[in-house]
């Protein structure tokens, strides 16, 4: 009986031995499957969080603006996501966001070209300003002395030859002025 109780501290200690390597090797394969599942959730987040924010760009209902668009897409590119559905969003967004850079392009050359077009309006008018304001006071003149002296001086504005000189015939009545 003595053996039996001298051999049970040993029995006891394999067992024990035993059981912590058992409960050790199920431990590391739950969390190999824990973090599997883990890893396949965060996937599929990313999944539907990419599947949104191209739906959102490809109806326009975001707030962001087109640069950030691309950085998006850029982002969400850079998922490799497999699935056929977030393919197909990627491809359509990447031809309207190109589409839509490309007429704001357009825009801001029709709206550099339409400044440059007034600048050149009011240059041209500022040439003429000096005639503009000798006619204004031919026409307000006070008498018709100051009148034709006024006139005088006008004519000498368009002394030389390469002067343009703007005729307006008007119709008024069948009678030509």
């Amino acid at each position: 009986m003595k053996k039996q109780w001298m051999k049970l501290p040993v029995f006891l200690v394999v067992i024990l031995m035993v059981s912590i390597t058992l409960g050790g090797l199920s431990s590391c394969k739950s969390k190999k499957k824990l973090a599997k599942e883990q890893a396949a959730a965060a996937y599929n987040a990313k999944v539907q969080q990419a599947k949104k924010d191209l739906t959102a760009m490809l109806n326009g209902t975001t707030s962001w603006t087109l640069d950030e668009q691309f950085d998006r897409l850029k982002t969400i590119k850079s998922y490799n996501i497999d699935d056929p559905e977030v393919k197909d969003l990627i491809v359509k967004v990447e031809k309207k966001l190109t589409e839509m850079k490309a007429e704001a392009v357009r825009k801001a050359e029709e709206e550099r070209l339409r400044k440059a077009e007034e600048a050149k309006k009011a240059a041209q008018q500022a040439q003429f300003s000096a005639i503009n304001q000798k006619f204004a006071a031919i026409a307000h003149a006070a008498s018709y002395d100051r009148a034709n002296a006024l006139i005088k001086e006008a004519l000498q504005l368009f002394a030389s030859p390469d002067v343009p000189v703007l005729i307006i015939i008007d119709q008024v009545d069948g009678v030509n002025d």
